[in-house]
């Protein structure tokens, strides 16, 4: 198999405080690793780090085998230009936990908005594939709907597709039905269900254990910016070997 993601002993500080404490995994393409643990354990640091939204202060991350945000010359990293950031970052699909969809803007043109502006996709081959995915996600009848006439659930849904739109070949998930109401929720793992099934290589950070056993090929636990145990998910969630992963898991099962 290809490797996808590879992180190397990475490191994340905000001022004083350390957050990423040299982080080191690898997801092969296809694979879906999902990453649970308590707040504040770095997990949507290290999820930023990787398109990067975030700069590693030491290590280093790969996506598809490149360097993600830095260029290597004599041994030392420098930062490349943000222009050429915001390329790395076309072919990485994030979702955030709030959406951020542009609210003055349809579901349809929030979704050809990347294709068109960042890739110079004609409009009507772009509208032609929003469509598409929104009938993906199940929701072709809200083409024309703005944000405030969505659901929450629904409006992640469109954040998928508008992700989708850029023909990623990674998706990163940042708790994405964590600002949902319960029963929105499983619209939402159905799509992410969907996309694993078609082998999307997928990083997912998230509380929900039950997409997590079902889905995952890879469960990581992070607790204060490390790695403390990973592995099956069915494994790890029914018999967990650390103590920081039992007590977390003994909250939230």
């Amino acid at each position: 198999m290809t490797t996808m993601v590879k992180a190397e002993q990475v490191c994340k500080s905000f001022g004083a405080l350390q957050v990423l404490k040299g982080v080191t995994l690898e997801v092969q393409r296809g694979q879906v690793m999902c990453i649970v643990g308590p707040s504040g354990s770095g997990k949507s640091t290290f999820l930023r780090c990787i398109n990067h939204l975030e700069q590693v202060n030491a290590g280093r991350l790969y996506v598809d085998g490149d360097l993600i945000g830095y260029r290597e010359r004599g041994g030392k990293l420098h930062e490349i230009s943000p222009k050429d950031a915001a390329k790395q970052r076309r072919e990485i699909g994030m979702v955030f936990q709030h959406f951020n969809l542009f609210p003055h803007r349809t579901a349809l043109e929030n979704i050809v908005e990347a294709p068109m502006q960042v890739k110079g996709v004609k409009r009507d081959a772009a509208v032609k594939k929003a469509r598409e995915l929104l009938d993906r996600v199940g929701l072709s009848p809200k083409a024309e709907a703005y944000p405030a006439q969505l659901s929450g659930g629904q409006q992640q849904r469109v954040a998928i597709a508008r992700a989708l739109a850029m023909e990623p070949k990674l998706m990163l998930f940042d708790e994405p039905t964590s600002a949902l109401d319960p029963e929105l929720v499983g619209e939402v793992l159905a799509v992410m269900k969907q996309l694993a099934g078609e082998g999307m290589t997928m990083l997912v950070v998230t509380h929900e254990m039950g997409f997590a056993r079902e889905v995952a090929d890879e469960l990581v636990f992070m607790d204060g910016g490390v790695i403390v145990e990973s592995g099956n998910p069915r494994e790890v969630l029914s018999n967990p070997k650390h103590e920081r992963t039992q007590a977390f898991l003994s909250k939230v099962m």
